[in-house]
């Protein structure tokens, strides 16, 4: 096995109760490293809740990737609420972020990293920016990394000799599919939870999803002053 990028996330309660997890991701390609071993819940089942906007067939690949590598995470909040405080510590290859905030943020951050490098075809055109990964960014932070993202995609894309968008145009549209995937991924989280961080979590995940196209404009009209220099 080559070389992997470890990103730990601890969780300390108020009552002292801990669950630390670590997501690690192939060093070569930002692929989630999964535990052969583990066998996944029954709501990973591909066939099951199936989003809309999926491309993967039931037929051919027996469970959802992002559920698949979900599982544990799920099952170790399915009891909690989202509104529940918790101290957050998430410490990547580089440093260290921490933060005195709510179950559901903690979680939203954690299962973002996984929804992203699972393999799934729609969320993998975000996979680039986990390796910067940013705990708790707020939506000004979210925007200019997306947009950075998409456009260095762009000119990579340029490099090779492809067309490319400059105009933000694809962005929009692979936003229009994240937000169609969190709203369908959240029906298969409510079969597996018994109270709600999960489901929060990812509703949390999708408010930025959904404000990314919104404002993304107002946010780069405001900030392009800081670039007169060039």
């Amino acid at each position: 096995m080559g070389s992997s990028i470890d990103i730990h996330y601890e969780f300390v309660f108020e009552n002292g109760d801990k669950k630390s997890f670590t997501v690690r991701l192939s060093e070569k390609d930002l692929s989630f490293i999964s535990d052969p071993d583990k066998e996944p819940a029954l709501w990973a089942k591909l066939g099951l809740n199936q989003c809309k906007v999926c491309t993967l067939k039931a037929d051919k690949k027996t469970y959802c990737p992002i559920a698949a590598n979900l599982s544990d995470i799920v099952w170790e909040f399915k009891d909690f609420l989202s509104y529940q405080e918790v101290s957050v510590k998430v410490t990547s290859p580089e440093r260290s972020y921490s933060k005195d905030t709510t179950v559901q943020e903690g979680l939203s951050s954690l299962i973002g990293i996984v929804m992203v490098t699972s393999g799934c075809p729609v969320m993998d055109q975000l996979k680039p920016v986990v390796r910067f990964h940013l705990p708790f960014a707020t939506m000004e932070e979210t925007v200019f990394r997306m947009v950075s993202m998409y456009l260095l995609s762009q000119y990579f894309r340029k490099m090779d000799g492809r067309l490319a968008d400059w105009d933000l145009e694809g962005l929009n549209k692979i936003y229009g599919n994240v937000g169609q995937l969190n709203r369908d991924f959240a029906e298969r989280l409510t079969v597996a939870a018994n109270k709600d961080a999960n489901v929060n979590a990812l509703v949390n995940l999708d408010c930025f999803a959904a404000g990314i196209p919104m404002t993304a404009d107002e946010m780069l009209d405001k900030i392009k002053n800081y670039f007169t220099s060039y």
